[in-house]
């Protein structure tokens, strides 16, 4: 018997992709998404072109911060699941703008735990974030670590979240699961994110600014395993749940461009800029629990990542 998963955020990168395994699984989906400006509407109706084909998906346009909204949103239909993934993304704009990203990401987030409880959801994935972890020099990251010093607005308002999360399941019982994820790529990616701006740049033959040294690294995780975990997780045990969802391995940035150059097939022209405020130096995920709970095992390394990526931009 197919699930009724709502989806937020269904539009965006991660979204098209989790909600498009759903349905290929049998699953009916309803989608919901404001068409925020931080990049090209058109984007976003290209990837819910991809759904709106399917048989058993739904679509409302809406903001996860207006009740009337909510209300609107699958009216009458019992979920079996909610997986929140909208948000306001990326922390450098967070620094710029700490109310807007508070209002979204906060506001937004009680918006739809209430909703859930309204609406008697059983279970509700919240899409977290790596960024939580702040400057952590211990790696890799394990969900057990302290992540009381976030060095963004952006990871303030993603554990907060979190924080809302486990208060809901304490007050109501809900069972709610909050995935970190560790800087996820691959088709579709928001065109402002390093991979695709990288790509881009080098294919045009532009420059690219390479923060710092260019030694900060990054765990890199490809949209099919972020994919699996998500759905992993709608199995995961009841109770508040926090899992880490990354490829478990590490790349400098310098050793990135290096690899896109090489799936380009042209050098990039790097330009050294300072690091950015709220920029860390190192993402690395320990995933042994996600691995445990909810048969997460990612396996997609960097290297046939990147040549994956690059054959779906070549191909747009």
């Amino acid at each position: 018997m197919p699930f009724n998963v709502f989806v937020t955020g269904t539009a965006g990168f991660i979204g098209s992709h989790v909600a498009e395994a759903l349905l290929s699984r049998g699953d009916r989906v309803f989608g919901l998404d404001n068409f925020d400006p931080f990049y090209d509407r058109a984007i976003k109706e290209e990837n819910l072109s991809l759904l709106r084909e399917r048989p058993g998906f739904s679509f409302l346009e809406g903001d996860i911060r207006d009740p009337e909204a909510l209300a609107r949103w699958g009216p009458g239909i019992r979920p079996d699941a909610i997986i929140h993934l909208a948000a306001k993304a990326g922390v450098r704009p967070s620094v710029a703008d700490p109310a807007g990203y508070a209002d979204v990401n906060v506001n937004g987030t009680i918006r739809v735990l209430e909703w859930a409880r309204g609406r008697g959801a059983p279970k509700v994935l919240f899409a977290s974030s790596s960024s939580v972890y702040g400057g952590n020099t211990k790696v890799p990251f394990s969900e057990e670590d302290f992540v009381d010093h976030p060095v963004s607005p952006y990871a303030a308002t993603k554990k907060a979240g979190e924080l809302l999360c486990h208060t809901w399941c304490h007050l109501y019982g809900m069972n709610v699961a909050a995935l970190r994820f560790f800087t996820v790529y691959g088709p579709r990616q928001r065109p402002e994110m390093a991979i695709h701006k990288f790509t881009r740049r080098i294919c045009e033959g532009k420059g690219i600014e390479i923060y710092g040294d260019g030694s900060s690294r990054r765990d890199y995780t490809f949209i099919d395993d972020i994919v699996s975990g998500v759905l992993g997780a709608l199995n995961a045990p009841p109770g508040f749940r926090v899992y880490n969802l990354g490829e478990s391995a590490t790349i400098s940035l310098s050793d990135l461009v290096s690899l896109l150059e090489k799936a380009c097939g042209r050098p990039a022209l790097r330009r050294p800029v300072p690091f950015q405020p709220g920029d860390v130096p190192v993402t690395y995920a320990d995933i042994s629990r996600a691995r445990a709970e909810i048969g997460y095992d990612p396996h997609t390394p960097i290297e046939k990542g990147i040549v994956r990526f690059v054959e779906w931009y070549r191909g747009r």
